[in-house]
């Protein structure tokens, strides 16, 4: 189809990224692939925050063309979104935000609209939700107590209003509502129903329902992803397995999601997950669309820089130079399975003793937000954070502390490895204290270590995991992420020495467990299969450690022709375009109730 479409992304990261579909839009929209396939994009999303002034709305760099929250206008579209307010009750922001990439400079700036919902008129969000009831049997009464339920079902309505109000939505012309997870879905299904020939996509970031029972359940991954295999050679689904799964708000949307033309899955495990949901997906259109990662090329030299201030980091706080760096950079939550890091390196760290190198281990991660520079400061004079910390802000939240408390076990036990943990945004010297070098920059983690841990539990896809693989830095992961699948298929199925696959999933034997059996795995039996494979993990890692620059080159080139082949170029060629243009063509049918 030659028309290039209108694509509408629905998402909660509008604005600013928060996490991965944050990654995934920085992505798209420096991709000059996706751009010169695509006529306009726009963002929509609810106005979280009415605090602040015109210059805030839109976030950094953001150009704000028409706020009825501020009363300013510079748009040509004032009558028509004032015909929306008042119909809805609703406030509207309107204008553009930039996206760049600032080493290909590859800049865009997609439309964004912003609804304010927060006294949104009941009377059409009630006949609203009645339609979603009566032609794809959701029950928004169970959930509307629910803000964050809530606030998605209010946007759909005036969201597909103001998308007509700015011409995007004109005869003859394609126009693709693509819903970012769960959140989206209210928009998605609001275009089903509307007599304009939208198409939509639900782009699966995650399976919602079944990451709260991964997370939720002792025996995580090992457990879970045996009895989904077993379940779907049985045409058992998530409800006749682990109960009514109605009650959870999140599954009604993602369940809904069968409705849309297409649906885009960013890892194998998410295709399968879907499938396990409900019959009805094993004849949806699910496409497999794994996320882009960088593919920055850099020297050796380069690498050696990076890293040798990584080592003089280290060496200002422990008062040694380790011999190689480890490095995880995540968001401090269940799902990145952080414990498994300290597993691995108690072997590791035995390697080491017995062939007398060193290595730290530098985790960079938060629960919370970004500490003042001057608490920093004073943290690190007081009481030589990070290498020490103490409970309370501004140092440990509940959950820092709980990990920091494995950390010092570990920490109090190994010899030839330490662990750091930074909970602080940023990797500069500003961020973190006047011990890190003064020219250290965030890429310095990326382009310097030696390994990356990604050892998740639940990992739909993992961008962050693979960052440092063009940089020629080990990438350890689990078989459940996305960002395995997608390394095994560029490289076609063959091992990599850049990249290592921990498959905690692996029964020892007991693979013929029936799903009863396999209900049943529990902390203890999965902490007998992790025992085993970080012992194999750390084998392999020090294995693959180079021992010289002939074969850190050879990573390092190596780890670069994997990466080049998965960036956001190919991604949107070979999968994110492919699925757009398939939604394209499809007719555009009233929903029936399955």
């Amino acid at each position: 189809m030659d028309q290039k479409p209108t694509v509408v992304h629905v998402t909660h990261e509008a604005i600013g990224k928060i996490g991965g579909i944050g990654a995934v839009l920085d992505g798209l929209f420096t991709s000059k692939v996706y751009l010169d396939a695509t006529a306009r994009n726009i963002l929509v999303s609810p106005l979280f925050s009415t605090e602040g002034d015109v210059s805030s709305r839109l976030g950094p760099g953001g150009e704000v063309l028409y706020s009825s929250i501020d009363g300013y206008i510079r748009s040509s579209y004032v009558s028509s979104f004032r015909k929306i307010e008042n119909k809805y009750n609703v406030g509207i922001v309107y204008g553009h935000r930039t996206f760049l990439d600032p080493l290909t400079q590859i800049k865009s700036s997609p439309e964004v609209i912003l609804i304010d919902i927060t006294r949104m008129d009941p009377a059409p969000l009630n006949e609203f939700k009645a339609s979603l009831f009566f032609e794809f049997g959701i029950k928004s009464n169970m959930y509307e107590n629910l803000w964050e339920f809530e606030q998605y079902m209010r946007l759909a309505t005036p969201a597909i209003a103001a998308i007509k109000a700015i011409s995007a939505a004109e005869k003859d012309s394609n126009t693709v509502i693509v819903s970012h997870e769960f959140m989206g879905m209210p928009t998605a299904l609001a275009a089903r129903l509307d007599p304009f020939d939208f198409k939509t996509i639900f782009y699966a970031h995650e399976v919602a329902p079944v990451r709260r029972i991964v997370e939720g359940h002792p025996g995580h991954d090992t457990m879970f992803y045996n009895v989904l295999h077993k379940a779907l050679g049985q045409d058992l689904y998530i409800n006749d397995v682990f109960g009514d799964q109605t009650t959870f708000f999140k599954y009604g949307l993602v369940d809904a999601a069968r409705f849309c033309n297409n649906i885009l899955a960013v890892g194998d495990c998410v295709v399968d997950e879907l499938k396990f949901l409900s019959p009805e997906f094993k004849i949806a259109d699910i496409d497999l669309t794994y996320n882009g990662i960088p593919a920055y090329e850099i020297t050796l030299a380069e690498k050696h820089q990076s890293r040798d201030k990584l080592r003089d980091y280290c060496q200002n706080l422990l008062g040694w130079r380790p011999d190689f760096i480890f490095t995880h950079v995540t968001r401090l939550v269940q799902s990145k399975g952080l414990w498994r890091d300290l597993r691995v390196l108690e072997h590791v760290d035995r390697e080491f003793l017995a062939q007398g190198k060193t290595g730290v281990l530098l985790v960079l991660s938060t629960e919370t937000h970004r500490r003042r520079d001057n608490d920093i400061y004073n943290m690190e004079s007081g009481y030589n954070w990070p290498v020490a910390h103490r409970e309370g802000m501004p140092d440990l939240s509940g959950g820092e502390a709980a990990y920091y408390a494995g950390v010092q076990e570990f920490n109090a036990k190994s010899r030839a490895v330490k662990v750091i943990f930074i909970n602080q945004f940023g990797f500069t010297r500003q961020s973190c204290g006047h011990r890190m070098p003064y020219d250290m920059e965030f890429m310095d983690i990326r382009r310097g270590t030696d390994a990356e841990f990604g050892q998740s539990i639940y990992e739909p896809f993992g961008i962050a995991q693979l960052e440092p693989l063009c940089f020629g830095g080990l990438c350890v992961v689990t078989n459940i992420c996305g960002c395995a699948g997608f390394a095994r298929a560029v490289t076609g199925g063959k091992d990599t020495p850049n990249v290592i696959f921990a498959d905690y999933t692996e029964l020892n034997g007991d693979a013929g467990m029936e799903i009863e059996q396999l209900l049943r795995i529990n902390k203890e039996y999965r902490d007998q299969i992790e025992r085993k494979i970080s012992q194999k993990i750390a084998l392999e890692i020090c294995a693959r450690l180079p021992k010289n620059d002939d074969e850190s080159y050879k990573l390092l080139r190596g780890g670069f022709e994997i990466a080049r082949h998965m960036g956001w170029d190919a991604v949107a060629e070979n999968y994110v375009l492919k699925s757009i243009h398939k939604a394209m063509k499809k007719q555009h049918t009233k929903a029936v109730r399955v």
